[in-house]
């Protein structure tokens, strides 16, 4: 989060429309525009963990992590400035949860990019914003309205859960899993034996559905489940929940925040930012386990059958084993020696 995203310079064309407002920012928050943007009070709310950390330290008050919004704070506020993600169930969740909390009569200013898919902004809102197309750049659009009725919101509404052998997955909008078990998870859950022992590390949860189906076979498992997103650490906690399942869930941007070692690390990195991909998120995953694995500890991760994750693999630990493979995914293993 350094160089301002096109949303944002999108935004700085109207820097003066909001000098004096009382704004809460929301949505994909990807650079630090929201803690430098002069205005007479800013509320940052956002569900992504890498997120906070950036912006905290910077204004290190009234940025918030959560799954939604203190209704306390949003009270304060008279403008909503959300940036659009390119994920358009969970921009509904956002929204109407925001919209619900905001006063009737706030400003709501909606910024993002058109291959994200913000020109369905206006039907989505409709009922409760009558908005109007404002501005248009950077391949972004930038829409405004006032809320003129405020939605009913229920979280509740917003789950989804479908079974995966025999589990029940809890699922929000924007999570990934959310639809169901995707073929590369479910290569690598096929190489998980019953009766695992030891602490096992579960990088980027989701659904929370590797470590319920490790701990449904290995009830001597230790577990514990990482994501940075609020939304996949309630899922994941609610999928441990409602299978009587135990777990320790806890946000963290891959190792940020997690101390200590374990006999395994597990993850289906994503390899995605937006539209783009890349690599990074793997890279740091590799890197990092080393040093949070016992000695002969095993990091064991799922990957597309494309992505070069040999060549950082044999950088960091100097061997690898592809554990099973299909024509599209390969599930590597690398373990500690030393």
């Amino acid at each position: 989060m350094s160089m301002f995203s096109p949303a944002s310079m999108m935004l700085l064309r109207h820097h003066n429309k909001f000098t004096k407002r009382h704004i809460i920012f929301s949505g994909n928050l990807q650079d630090t525009l929201s803690v430098q943007l002069e205005t007479e009070n800013s509320y940052i709310h956002t569900q992504q963990y890498h997120h906070w950390e950036t912006l905290n330290k910077i204004l290190q008050t009234n940025v918030d992590f959560s799954l939604l919004p203190a209704s306390n704070i949003v009270d304060n506020c008279d403008t909503l400035i959300y940036y659009w993600p390119n994920n358009k169930k969970k921009a509904k969740f956002q929204l109407h949860n925001l919209l619900s909390l905001l006063t009737c009569g706030s400003d709501i200013f909606i910024v993002g990019e058109y291959s994200h898919g913000i020109r369905s902004a206006h039907n989505m809102l409709s009922s409760w914003v009558d908005l109007i197309k404002i501005d248009s750049a950077y391949r972004c659009g930038l829409y405004y309205g006032s809320l003129e009725r405020k939605p009913y919101f229920n979280s509740y509404e917003f789950w989804h859960e479908h079974l995966v052998g025999g589990l029940i997955l809890k699922s929000l909008p924007g999570v990934f899993g959310y639809n169901g078990l995707d073929h590369g998870t479910q290569l690598l859950l096929s190489t998980f034996s019953p009766g695992i022992q030891g602490k096992i590390l579960d990088i980027g949860c989701g659904t929370g559905v590797i470590s319920a189906v490790i701990a449904s076979r290995s009830p001597l498992a230790n577990i514990m489940l990482t994501d940075v997103s609020a939304a996949a650490l309630a899922a994941s906690k609610a999928t441990l929940l409602c299978n009587n399942l135990t777990g320790t869930v806890i946000a963290s941007n891959v190792y940020s925040k997690i101390t200590g070692y374990f006999n395994m690390i597990v993850a289906n990195p994503p390899f995605h930012d937006g539209s783009k991909v890349t690599l990074d998120i793997a890279r740091t995953l590799i890197r990092g386990a080393p040093e949070f694995l016992y000695k002969g500890g095993e990091l064991r991760i799922v990957a597309n059958a494309f992505l070069p994750y040999h060549h950082i693999l044999n950088e960091v630990f100097g061997h690898y084993t592809v554990i099973i493979h299909n024509k599209y995914f390969k599930v590597y293993s690398a373990k500690k020696t030393h």
